[in-house]
């Protein structure tokens, strides 16, 4: 595919889109559209989103459609990881210093994420909150924004893409799409590569979101602290939200556990440099 038709920033990440021709400024304007709105529910880093407003005031709140499969997925994911990933870690993050302020120190203990139940209640797109809690969906949030930046694309009749938002990218076309995987903590070397056809990519580093000693965004929803026994991961599965989610799964579940529940393959890096990967990987890992 040729060079990206077109490139911005938004949500804190560089996106790319690639098209099989002109990418006319409706289309993009929708896909700009789309993004801001999820934003505007979603963001922990902005006052006036939906989740700040959870974060303030217990109450009754209304879904946007797309909040159905982002929590079911979290819901399992929950199962699968024996309740290390969660939603909840946003006061977790926080409070090892990544929050909205940006200021990157810690402000006392480790803190560990409530559970669900204990604090939420949800029946379809109403959502009980019984007492404030701060809502992250980093985990497989941006994934679910691919998908539905590449839903924008298909109904302005665009067929061939490759939406790559930082990195967490989905592919649609003819012809696959060569994608490295960086070594963690060298930008400039691959440790293998995959051939992306009809299907999403993503990735996630201990390295991507790191302050201070052993300091990152990979929480341990059971303990509020940032995972140490695995470096990165990369998810190949059909949806982006699906592969973003599980690339945070794949630091904390057994693989064989993951691979019984959802239809993916994976790499994943530990802490020791030991490597493990699906057989079935559409590429190739170096030497």
């Amino acid at each position: 595919m040729r060079r990206p038709e077109a490139s911005f920033d938004a949500i804190g990440t560089r996106w790319s889109i690639h098209v099989d021709g002109p990418l006319d400024v409706v289309t993009l304007a929708r896909v700009r559209s789309r993004i801001a709105a999820y934003d505007a529910v979603w963001s922990r880093f902005r006052e006036d989103s939906l989740v700040a407003q959870i974060s303030r005031e217990p109450g009754t709140y209304r879904l946007p459609a797309e909040a159905g499969p982002l929590l079911d997925l979290y819901a399992t994911l929950a199962r699968c990881t024996d309740g290390a990933v969660s939603p909840l870690v946003g006061r977790s993050l926080v409070r090892l210093g990544y929050g909205a302020d940006y200021a990157l120190r810690p402000a006392g203990d480790a803190q560990a994420a409530p559970v669900w139940d204990d604090v939420l209640e949800r029946d379809g797109d109403t959502l009980v909150v019984r007492e404030p809690v701060l809502l992250d969906v980093g985990a497989a949030g941006k994934g679910q924004l691919v998908d539905l930046v590449a839903a924008e694309l298909r109904d302005c009749g665009i067929e061939q893409y490759v939406v790559d938002a930082g990195g967490d990218l989905v592919h649609r076309g003819e012809e696959p799409f060569r994608v490295a995987l960086q070594e963690p903590g060298d930008p400039t070397r691959a440790i293998g590569v995959v051939e992306l056809e009809a299907a999403a990519l993503c990735g996630s580093a201990v390295d991507r979101r790191a302050w201070g000693d052993g300091l990152h965004h990979v929480v341990d929803a059971r303990t509020g602290l940032p995972t140490r026994d695995v470096t990165a991961t990369w998810v190949v599965a059909e949806s982006a939200m699906l592969a973003d989610g599980l690339a945070t799964a794949h630091f904390f579940a057994d693989p064989d556990r993951l691979e019984a529940a959802f239809d993916h393959t994976y790499v994943r890096i530990a802490a020791d440099g030991g490597v493990r990967y699906s057989l079935g990987l559409p590429g190739e890992l170096f030497s």
